[in-house]
């Protein structure tokens, strides 16, 4: 099994415009391990943050909260929202950052001796049941940035500031690449606040188990999304 800091992204590849780092997570494995598992999701869903735009956190000004927004490209941003964890990776240039705004389940395939296995996804599903205690089915363990922490064991307290620690926490390449990626406005940003801005990318293929369907009924290509031809 390679070293993890052989499989880890480097980070120079988070140091690129929040845009182009939001199409290019897309597909690629979250990895944190939390006791002797590694608890792993394939990001399927993010949103592009800048500086100069009203949605983004940045925009409010630098507070010691914040740094990680004003760091190199690739530290740790989590916040909370609605109470519950959320995870972001800082860009290039002070401010800007890509939110991890959903993800899918991952298991590696045993044959390739990867690092998460049934057992893995068995603790995510106990991090993470319904609000009867259920187990959520695998599509809709991490349909969502708070649903995505809780399920990786994601706190705040531990990593927010933080660089990654391949011992703990890394994204890796592992070779999955969206065909089509689908571009569209970002959800819950408050009115005047530049909702209108097309910095939301999805999987086309997860597009059903995102936080909000892009393809929906009503929704108009051209108007409300736009679809991305990978060249993969």
């Amino acid at each position: 099994m390679p070293e993890h800091s052989q499989r880890a992204l480097p980070d120079s590849f988070f140091d690129r415009d929040a845009q182009t780092l939001a199409r290019d997570l897309l597909g690629k494995v979250v990895r944190h391990k939390v006791g002797d598992l590694w608890l792993s999701a394939r990001i399927i869903e993010t949103e592009a943050y800048y500086l100069e735009e009203k949605g983004s956190h940045a925009s409010l000004g630098y507070t010691e909260k914040r740094k990680a927004l004003f760091l190199d490209g690739g530290h740790i941003y989590m916040y909370y929202s609605r109470g519950g964890d959320s995870l972001n990776f800082s860009a290039h240039g002070p401010g800007n950052a890509v939110l991890i705004k959903s993800a899918y389940p991952w298991v590696d395939e045993a044959s390739l001796h990867g690092l998460s296995d049934e057992n893995s996804l068995a603790q995510m599903q106990l991090n993470n049941p319904d609000a009867s205690g259920n187990l959520r089915p695998r599509e809709r363990l991490c349909a969502g940035q708070t649903l995505l922490c809780r399920a990786l064991g994601l706190k705040v307290p531990m990593w927010d500031g933080k660089r990654f620690d391949h011992q703990r926490i890394f994204v890796e390449d592992v070779g999955q690449h969206p065909q089509r990626i689908i571009q569209t406005s970002r959800l819950g940003i408050p009115t005047g606040r530049d909702e209108h801005l097309m910095y939301r990318f999805v999987d086309a293929e997860y597009a059903r188990v995102c936080t909000r369907n892009p393809l929906r009924r009503g929704q108009v290509e051209g108007r409300d999304y736009l679809f991305i031809e990978q060249g993969h």
